[in-house]
């Protein structure tokens, strides 16, 4: 009965998520008053910007197709990029932002050519190119290096109105994305190569332009989510990203973009990335370990694809 209950959902992993993060809402208020104060959901919102930015660029390469393992490293990569750079001449902290986007990107971009190139699954690809960027960052350090100025520190943890500033950032790239897949041609092409690149070939769309986009766009938003980080320490971690690569694949799922491309919604990434977000805030309250977090994070994700997996396809 359930069975035919959840196939009459067109999207079964992203009600369940829905229904899950009001009951998690619920159970926090009940858990502790400090839940719904001001201060947490400032934090709450703080917590979630940097995992939505990431959630972002895997969920573009995940409707395109592929997967993207290598977002942690480029999260480290760029964290200690800027912050070595920014301490290093300071003065130019804003030209080194945009360069720091720009390797991003190029790195996302370079993914995408070795995939198109060489044919090898996206995630030996990423798993060896995560592999390179974390051995080159720890051969050049093994401790927090640089800094950056007083005025880049200030905004990470800035704010208007009890929101925080990377918050405002963060909603305005989900307003972006949602715009660009639902009403531009670049959205149908995405949807397109990732639900049967074939058809998409056939009717004249570049499959291999589509996959650079794609991976370029998550190089973006983790080199934005390690700018970020190391604004926020006021350092470059050679660690700071160990824990994202998990951490942006699980939004995703459990929003319901399918982990063989063509179907999901940006919409549903932020319902994803909300509930593991006040999940952890709830399991913080609780006093839970984050090695313990980590767990359930894995077996959200193993429940969210065996609710929604396309039975037909090979993931």
């Amino acid at each position: 009965m359930s069975g035919m209950i959840l196939k009459r959902i067109p999207n079964p992993a992203l009600a369940i998520a829905s229904v899950a993060l009001v009951a998690l809402i619920i159970a926090g208020l009940t858990l502790t008053e400090r839940f719904g104060t001001a201060r947490n959901v400032s934090n709450l919102l703080e917590q979630a910007a940097p995992l939505g930015l990431l959630a972002l660029g895997q969920m573009l390469v995940v409707l395109a197709g592929g997967i993207d393992l290598s977002i942690g490293t480029i999260v480290t990569a760029t964290s200690v990029f800027v912050a070595v750079l920014c301490d290093l001449y300071p003065e130019l902290a804003p030209l080194i932002l945009v360069v720091t986007l720009l390797l991003g990107i190029v790195i996302g971009a370079i993914n995408g050519l070795i995939i198109n190139g060489s044919g090898v699954h996206p995630l030996i690809v990423t798993l060896g190119t995560s592999s390179v960027l974390g051995g080159a960052v720890l051969l050049y350090t093994m401790r927090p290096v640089g800094g950056v100025p007083v005025w880049l520190e200030d905004f990470a943890y800035g704010g208007a109105g009890g929101i925080p500033f990377v918050a405002m950032i963060t909603v305005a790239a989900f307003l972006i994305l949602g715009l660009v897949l639902r009403s531009t041609r670049t959205g149908q092409a995405i949807y397109a190569v990732g639900g049967n690149p074939v058809a998409a070939k056939a009717v004249g769309m570049s499959v291999g332009r589509v996959t650079v986009l794609a991976y370029a766009a998550s190089g973006f938003f983790a080199a934005l989510a390690g700018i970020y980080f190391a604004c926020r320490t006021g350092t470059g971690d050679p660690r700071v990203g160990d824990a994202m690569t998990l951490a942006s694949i699980t939004p995703v799922v459990v929003g319901g973009t399918m982990l063989g491309g063509g179907v999901g919604t940006v919409f549903g990434t932020l319902i994803g990335v909300a509930l593991v977000a006040v999940l952890g805030n709830v399991l913080n309250y609780m006093n839970v370990s984050t090695f313990v977090q980590w767990v359930v994070q894995g077996l959200v994700i193993l429940a969210a694809v065996s609710i929604y997996v396309d039975r037909s396809r090979k993931l």
